[in-house]
């Protein structure tokens, strides 16, 4: 992470790595925990609950990732610091309803327009944000997306550019509702890149875990 960083000449604490835990047991989190780690990251509600029970420390920001059922919303909403998949408006008003407090979130782009991904396309993003105004309960910190498995490094460059435009279109909006300064692009085989191009969290898994899998 420090080479990426330097290579891209930015400073190491202008990215914050959200270790992606999810399938993995207590005691591996626990020991990212014990090197310095304090962003964790699960996609299913059982997971977020399992892990925050079992790691109780105030100074871990929890987030989720990966999409999120209507119906599950109330199970996750006031456990995370963080959303990473708000990609519609049905989930927005069930955020808005449950939350007890503003969820710092970050709205999904499908910036290739791939049809297995989630995520608003490039067009709809804006004018998505700017509908979230009247929702006092949702906060939207930045935006989210994920690059094609099989990209090329050029591909990889484009993606996550283009995320990064959109994200700066937004906050030259000003909008109270929607700072959206941040970027969450970039994960274990690509995050140099994402790094790069600005992406102020990159989401990590497998990277954190080859050793102990090899």
């Amino acid at each position: 992470m420090e080479a990426a960083c330097l290579t891209a000449g930015r400073k190491r604490e202008e990215v914050t790595v959200v270790a992606v835990t999810k399938t993995k047991p207590v005691e591996e989190v626990e020991e990212l925990y014990r090197l310095g780690y304090r962003h964790f990251a699960e996609n299913r509600p059982e997971g977020l609950i399992e892990k925050q029970t079992a790691l109780p420390q105030e100074d871990i920001y929890w987030h989720y990732i990966g999409t999120l059922q209507t119906r599950k919303v109330k199970q996750v909403i006031n456990r995370i610091a963080y959303f990473h998949a708000l990609d519609r408006m049905s989930l927005a008003k069930e955020i808005n309803e449950w939350a007890e407090k503003p969820v710092s979130c970050f709205v999904q782009v499908n910036v290739t327009g791939e049809s297995s991904k989630h995520g608003l396309s490039a067009s709809e993003a804006i004018p998505f944000i700017k509908s979230l105004e009247g929702f006092p309960n949702i906060t939207v910190v930045g935006l989210m997306t994920m690059a094609p498995i099989d990209a090329t490094d050029v591909e990889l460059r484009r993606c996550f550019k283009d995320l990064k435009i959109i994200q700066e279109q937004v906050a030259a909006l000003n909008l109270a509702h929607a700072p959206c300064t941040e970027t969450s692009m970039g994960m274990s085989q690509d995050y140099p890149i994402a790094i790069a191009e600005g992406a102020t969290f990159v989401r990590v898994g497998s990277a954190f875990f080859a050793e102990t899998e090899a």
